[in-house]
């Protein structure tokens, strides 16, 4: 029989984040510093990725505009928008193995809420998210595209996103703390949904694309990129993206109750 989750465990699991969120300021400025820090003595710093980014976007999308015979018009804004929101996502679950094993020195001298380094992963992942928009305004500029208000909506699907992302590494993170094939397990699974995603190819180059309803990702990505090109996502794809959110509330919360006390062990 599985052991029941305490009260007290509850408790603590429940303290540990609201204390951690309490923390902004300091996540804040670690989540900065993981840039900083990253691109240390770099000219351009983490505008490297943008550019390396753009250069990506910029040759697949005309590749692959001319392979599928699509305008590049409608091909390039689309494939923009998916890869900058994928790049968010997949970042959640590759890094989310080492969310607890990075910060080993700071787990094991300073006692802090097990949440910090969650946050403090999210913020930096938004602000490599935030550079990484240059991309999509230098590209509705050049096709002169304006996606109008609906594109306010991505901004509550953002928000989606990042905590689910959160979520997911956090469960991920829990995970590869005890065993560490997770992350090479996770990074295997990652390959795999980047080409069954409408990423890099459109929904309607399927026959049947209603098998994409049982893609999590497609609906994750569909609720920030429809918007940001001024469609109005699905219903469908909202009341799923809040399936998967009750979801991973559900599971990380427990995963996160249960094991939280044995963190600081198994690191």
């Amino acid at each position: 029989m599985p052991k029941q989750i305490s009260p007290v465990e509850l408790r603590r699991a429940f303290v540990d984040v609201a204390s951690g969120f309490a923390l902004w300021p300091l996540w804040l400025r670690l989540g900065w510093n993981d840039i900083l820090k990253r691109y240390r003595r770099s000219i351009l710093g983490p505008f490297w990725l943008t550019a390396s980014m753009g250069i990506l976007i910029a040759t697949l999308g005309v590749l692959y505009a001319n392979l599928f015979r699509t305008p590049i018009r409608d091909f390039l804004p689309f494939l923009c928008v998916g890869l900058l929101v994928w790049n968010l996502i997949s970042s959640f679950l590759l890094e989310g193995g080492v969310l607890f094993t990075s910060a080993e020195s700071y787990i094991k001298q300073i006692r802090l809420p097990y949440s910090v380094y969650v946050f403090q992963s999210a913020w930096s992942k938004l602000i490599i998210f935030g550079h990484n928009c240059v991309i999509y305004f230098a590209v509705l500029l050049y096709f002169a595209i304006w996606p109008g208000m609906v594109a306010l909506l991505a901004i509550p699907g953002l928000i989606l996103v990042l905590g689910n992302g959160a979520l997911m590494g956090l469960s991920i993170g829990v995970a590869s703390a005890r065993f560490r094939d997770i992350p090479q397990f996770v990074n295997s699974i990652v390959q795999i949904l980047f080409f069954v995603t409408p990423i890099m190819w459109k929904p309607e180059l399927l026959q049947n694309p209603h098998y994409l309803e049982l893609n999590p990702f497609y609906h994750l990505i569909e609720i920030v990129r429809g918007p940001l090109l001024g469609i109005m996502p699905s219903l469908n794809s909202y009341l799923a993206v809040l399936l998967i959110t009750a979801f991973n509330v559900t599971f990380t919360s427990a995963v996160f109750t249960r094991f939280r006390s044995r963190i600081a062990y198994w690191i």
